[in-house]
């Protein structure tokens, strides 16, 4: 599956939730994230942030996709990362 993650958190957890992320996504911009990722890992992504974040206080939301065909990104400016592809 194809997970597009954005997230608004307290200043004091962005570093956090961006590292933690980080293991399983490619950041592309500020408080975004996206790539391929199993069930299993986009579960334990989850569980990784919901012990970050507070839940009255931040937000994090995964878009959930079958695959990255399903997928049109249309970029306006500069793409602050291009994500990196290893052959």
């Amino acid at each position: 599956m194809y997970v597009i993650m954005v997230y608004d958190v307290t200043e004091d957890k962005v570093s956090k939730v961006l590292k933690s992320a980080r293991k399983y996504l490619n950041w592309i911009q500020n408080s975004v994230l996206e790539g391929e990722i199993t069930e299993a890992k986009l579960f334990q992504l989850k569980k990784e942030i919901s012990d970050i974040i507070e839940k009255d206080k931040d937000s994090v939301i995964f878009y959930v996709l079958p695959t990255k065909k399903n997928m049109v990104k249309d970029v306006m400016g500069i793409l602050k990362k291009e994500q990196d592809f290893f052959i």
